[in-house]
């Protein structure tokens, strides 16, 4: 013989369980099966993304012998680079002006105008470099004479190593006060 209670009253010593085994299980199955999918997704994602943020590399390139260079005198010097861009391989011409030092160092400047990005020139008479886009003038070491020029102009990487010079080439932001690297 049972005896009958009120809906809603519960009988001393006994609970009633807040869910299933089933519902448990479904919970941590789908907890593990979620960690190994984030442990599998983060590095797909930085795999697929990884070579958006990489740098290319710039790898030092030959521009020509210390010996062709004057003392105190800047030479524009010429050269090809390759350019590697996924399967593509291109070839371009770039240019740098180098000045070997009474000591023997080499500075070497990138070509661009930190103004606007034009290309300069060495007017020997006045001994200064000047854009001919809008007027800045820069003495022999890069400094800026006059004109709308913010900041002097870019040095670049140089090594000498058996009597050649190397150049790392890079360009730099235009128009900004301090010098960012693209």
């Amino acid at each position: 013989m049972s005896v009958k209670q009120p809906k809603g009253e519960v009988t001393p010593g006994f609970s009633t369980p807040v869910g299933t085994r089933r519902k448990f299980f479904q919970w941590v199955t789908r907890m593990a099966a979620g960690l190994i999918g984030l442990s599998l997704a983060i590095p797909l994602v930085g795999y697929v993304i990884s070579p958006a943020l990489k740098r290319r590399d710039k790898p030092w390139v030959e521009v020509g012998r210390v010996d062709e260079l004057t003392a105190g005198q800047p030479k524009q010097l010429e050269y090809v680079a390759t350019i590697r861009d996924g399967y593509l391989e291109a070839k371009t011409h770039k240019a740098v002006w180098a000045i070997k030092q009474s000591d023997g160092q080499v500075t070497v400047f990138s070509p661009l105008c930190t103004h606007l990005g034009c290309g300069y020139h060495w007017d020997g008479d006045e001994r200064k470099f000047k854009c001919p886009c809008h007027g800045s003038v820069y003495d022999v070491s890069g400094n800026v004479l006059h004109g709308p020029a913010p900041r002097h102009l870019d040095v670049l990487p140089a090594k000498v190593e058996n009597g050649r010079l190397l150049v790392v080439y890079k360009e730099f932001k235009s128009g900004t006060s301090t010098a960012v690297e693209l």
